[in-house]
């Protein structure tokens, strides 16, 4: 099964128009040109079009189709500043601020999306996550009922049994760094919905640890915090799959389960991994990456009110495509 292919499919049934911000990179362009012609979203970029033409014609990639958008010379630049300035006027914003920072691509694609001029932003291809996600966190915010914003990776290993055939969300691998109860509660629940979104089967959520069940002793409250965010996962949404804490081998595999977890309705079958702290996830996916050749799309985020979703700076055009896809689907 190749997740992506579902999802483009999903996401031809309700087409939505993404902005990608840092058009400037030649693998943006790429994709932009495969998603146009796949046809399962419309795109915009973001830049002066002639630039972005030279570009488009140095790396033999067509453009002349595509919306291009220049904020210094878009029509919707004074609307945007002047909502901009509203506000973050509390914050201090001034009105010069505010037309300084309008200047900058990822921030008038992002108001493009509050605005709803467009459904969903993916950056990150050359900037940080950190400015990927500010202008989002200071305009877009966070999800009706939602306490916190969180990341996820789509993780599908090649010839695996475990999972969903191979297909995992793990979370959080790339944002929130020491969790606390509370939080890792809040990344479980997100994540779960999250699979319900773009999967639309059962989620099964291991909350992992270096114990299961109380095997081993706690050190330092580690054990203790996965075990009450488990416990406020099950008080939450009480008719979600979760078990925990639990190591990564009950988790997933079922001969393990038997032993280590007879009685859990998860342990041996999760497709949701939730890791302890942002060391753990992150180490975690790029394990799976590198050593299990793995298709590894994200960071992608969940709790924001409309999809505005990071990449990372080593991603090919393909990965691009994939997470414009997933934006896609969140965004209807």
């Amino acid at each position: 099964m190749n997740f992506i292919n579902d999802i483009k499919e999903k996401a031809k049934q309700d087409i939505k128009k993404i902005v990608l911000p840092e058009a400037h990179d030649p693998r943006v362009l790429e994709a932009a040109r495969k998603v146009t012609d796949e046809g399962f979203a419309k795109v915009v970029l973001i830049g002066d079009k002639d630039n972005l033409i030279n570009i488009a014609k140095e790396n033999n990639i067509s453009i002349d189709d595509l919306e291009i958008v220049n904020p210094l010379q878009s029509e919707k630049l004074e609307s945007y500043i002047n909502k901009f300035y509203e506000l973050r006027q509390a914050k201090g914003m001034t009105m010069e601020k505010a037309q300084e920072t309008l200047k900058d691509n990822i921030y008038f694609g992002t108001m493009m999306v509050y605005m709803g001029d467009a459904d969903g932003l993916v950056s990150g291809s050359i900037c940080s996550t950190s400015d990927t996600l500010r202008p989002a966190l200071q305009t877009v915010k966070t999800a009706q009922g939602t306490k916190l914003v969180s990341s996820f990776f789509v993780i599908q290993v090649p010839n695996c049994e475990y999972g969903d055939d191979g297909l995992f969300l793990f979370s959080d691998c790339g944002l929130n760094v020491n969790p606390n109860a509370d939080e890792l509660s809040e990344i479980a629940i997100s994540t779960a919905n999250t699979w319900l979104n773009l999967f639309g089967t059962e989620p099964r959520v291991a909350m992992l640890s270096y114990s299961t069940l109380g095997s081993a002793p706690d050190v330092e409250g580690m054990n203790l915090k996965v075990r009450e965010a488990t416990n406020l996962v099950r008080e939450k949404v009480p008719n979600l799959a979760v078990e925990g804490e639990i190591q990564l081998d009950a988790a997933i595999i079922p001969s393990v389960a038997s032993k280590k977890a007879p009685d859990s309705k998860v342990a041996g079958k999760a497709n949701i991994l939730i890791f302890p702290d942002l060391n753990a996830g992150n180490i975690g996916y790029k394990l799976v990456q590198r050593f299990a050749h793995a298709e590894a799309y994200g960071p992608i985020t969940q709790g924001i009110a409309k999809p505005v979703n990071d990449l990372s700076r080593g991603c090919s055009a393909d990965d691009i495509v994939g997470v414009v896809a997933i934006t896609a689907v969140q965004a209807q």
